[in-house]
């Protein structure tokens, strides 16, 4: 295992009535003039949107809101939301919905600080250094950016999509009622449990192989998935399968199943950035689609034993060499997606060829002068292209 610093300083309140303790966690971080960021109407639906307003004003806390923010947010809600915390002197960012929310809340938090335009976050221009106080309430499990300093933004203008990364962006603290969940309905549950997976993949499927307590814990996670994910998309309702992949998500990308390790490939996550960046894809189907195919493709003699393991270990295949379990393993993947009711091709969303060759070589930019991107193999543009065919 390589050297690591381990340090998650965003307090989680999780359960049910958490959200009872939301003003006096603001003002423990010094709020008093907050911007209230979210998406739809689902929060109005649910209750959510008055048990937060009414605290605010049953605290005398100033706030103002920004409503609207689109899955896949875009650089545009997050420059309004600048915009909204410098002209009435706000300090503090309260976002309250699923990852989308929560990514164009930090976006807005580092660019109320910041003297030139947030984008620059994404294009390599600036750093995030610092950042108003965050806080965030979350009614989905997917994502995971309730304890972490990752924020991805979409740019309708030059069809882009980026992350950024600043430990200025990570949460002072997150609300995580499994109860706010239960009105999300089958399709986003499903998305939602292939994007936790591909967050665990991303990390576990590493070159190094001394790696034996994250890879373990990470196994765990995906057990945990494979179990609840069709229970929450039957059984709505369920509080236990709502809990546990409300948790699961968090520990899925805080960092800690990544420890010691070279830092994850996200190959996946770069080429479906492209996908959704031109056709608004959701996030976690595009995943779910991409990582059989790129299980495959990425699959060769020097890393078969790694695939071997996560058979044996996830899907609990005993039997035939280590070659047969790692593609039986790679099919399951595929089968388990595909009963969550996820569609498993590009063409069922509407993705054909024509865009294809576009996308393949925007997703090796964040490769640098390498012109490659992933870890655990490096991919070119012609690889990219080849599991995009594959992915049809």
């Amino acid at each position: 295992m390589l050297n690591f610093v381990y340090h998650i300083p965003t307090k989680v309140l999780f359960g049910k009535g958490q959200v009872s303790n939301l003003a006096r966690e603001i003002k423990s971080f010094g709020g008093n003039r907050v911007l209230l960021v979210y998406g739809g109407g689902s929060i109005k639906k649910i209750g959510l949107h008055n048990a937060v307003v009414s605290q605010l004003n049953a605290e005398g806390i100033f706030f103002k809101e920004l409503s609207g923010v689109q899955p896949n947010p875009r650089i545009t809600s997050a420059r309004e939301g600048v915009r909204l915390c410098k002209e009435n002197k706000l300090d503090f960012v309260l976002a309250v919905g699923g990852g989308s929310t929560l990514d164009c809340a930090k976006t807005i938090a580092g660019g109320a600080l910041y003297d030139g335009d947030c984008w620059d976050f994404f294009c390599g221009k600036a750093a995030a250094t610092q950042a108003l106080p965050l806080g965030a309430i979350m009614t989905l499990a997917a994502t995971g950016s309730e304890m972490n300093g990752f924020s991805v933004m979409s740019n309708d203008e030059m069809l882009d999509k980026f992350p950024t990364y600043s430990e200025a962006l990570r949460p002072k603290f997150s609300i995580l009622d499994p109860t706010y969940t239960i009105s999300v309905n089958a399709h986003h549950t499903a998305a939602g449990t292939a994007d936790i997976m591909s967050h665990i993949f991303e990390q576990y499927f590493s070159n190094l192989t001394a790696s034996d307590v994250p890879d373990r814990l990470a196994e765990a996670l995906l057990k945990v998935c494979i179990k609840y994910g069709p229970i929450a998309v039957k059984e709505p309702e369920n509080y236990e399968a709502r809990a546990n992949l409300m948790w699961a998500s968090s520990l899925a990308l805080n960092t800690m199943i990544g420890l010691g390790k070279d830092g994850g490939d996200w190959a996946v996550h770069f080429i479906e950035h492209e996908l959704s960046a031109i056709y608004d894809l959701t996030h976690g189907i595009g995943l779910a689609i991409l990582t059989p195919r790129w299980m495959e493709y990425v699959l060769r003699n020097d890393n078969i034993e790694k695939f071997a393991d996560y058979g044996r270990n996830v899907w609990n295949i005993q039997e035939g060499s280590a070659s047969d379990i790692a593609h039986k393993s790679i099919a399951k993947t595929y089968e388990f997606f595909a009963s969550l009711g996820i569609p498993m091709n590009l063409r069922e969303v509407g993705i054909d060829e024509l865009r294809l060759e576009e996308m393949a070589a925007k997703a090796v930019r964040l490769g640098g002068a390498t012109g490659a991107i992933g870890l655990f193999r490096r991919l070119a543009k012609p690889d990219i292209l080849e599991i995009l065919k594959k992915s049809l």
